[in-house]
């Protein structure tokens, strides 16, 4: 009666399930997919900001914006996927940053154009006021 055969079948089952646990968690180690949903977002945003001339109102956050998209990319292409998605996602946010100041420059100047021209009506009514008897 020797006892060691199933001291080699024991661990032999110790050696299967250590393997399958390795192999497991090199599943679940795979690279993540590359974030096209986020660069898209990123990228329509950009194109949004500049539509809203954002290069001329919020320059600073526009470029931003771009520079954060272009370390997206670089990150994609040396795989770190995680990352090109936080970029994305910091771009696409600089970008609609951009969009709003653009658009409250803007509402600033109509909003500045429309009490200069209500001034300029009330001086013409005081002045026309006077003109009656």
């Amino acid at each position: 009666m020797n006892p060691r055969p199933s001291t080699h079948r024991g661990s032999g089952l110790h050696i299967a399930a250590a393997l399958t646990g390795v192999s497991l968690l090199a599943a679940c180690a795979s690279t993540p997919p590359v974030p096209t949903t986020s660069l898209q977002a990123a990228q329509q945003a950009i194109a949004s900001a500049e539509r809203d001339e954002a290069s001329r109102y919020a320059p600073g956050e526009l470029s931003e914006a771009r520079t954060k998209l272009a370390s997206a990319n670089t990150e994609v292409a040396g795989r770190k996927m995680i990352s090109a998605e936080r970029f994305a996602d910091e771009s696409r946010a600089e970008a609609e940053l951009a969009s709003a100041k653009s658009a409250s420059a803007k509402a600033s100047i109509v909003n500045t154009e429309m009490k200069r021209s209500t001034g300029t009506l009330i001086e013409e009514m005081h002045r026309n006021a006077g003109d009656k008897p």
